[in-house]
């Protein structure tokens, strides 16, 4: 069921982590940005402590905050677009100051 594959970011990171793996490559892991649907096809778990939901964007790394760590994106695949590197697809998006994954 794709439905399975929803994200949720106030869940933690592990469960997040398998999520991501236990979905690759289908159905997908699946969140929604700007209301666009939006595949995760790999993530791991960083060091970094972020809010539910909250985004750091830097040149190398795009991290989405969870229940316990963040989970640093690995390769991401915006619809009808080819699967890419999260910090190349978030070069690519202009954010809204409040932008957050899921909303």
């Amino acid at each position: 069921n794709v439905d399975d594959g929803r994200i949720d970011w106030t869940q933690p990171a592990e469960f997040l982590d398998r999520l991501v793996r236990a979905c690759a490559p289908a159905p997908g892991a699946w969140t929604t940005f700007s209301g666009e649907r939006f595949k995760i096809n790999s993530a791991r778990i960083s060091d970094t402590v972020l809010p539910p939901g909250a985004l750091e964007i830097s040149k190398r790394a795009v991290r989405v905050g969870t229940a316990t760590q963040a989970l640093e994106l690995g390769e991401v695949q915006a619809q009808g677009k080819k699967p890419m590197a999260a910090a190349d697809w978030a070069r690519g998006v202009t954010f809204e100051p409040e932008a957050r994954p899921g909303a």
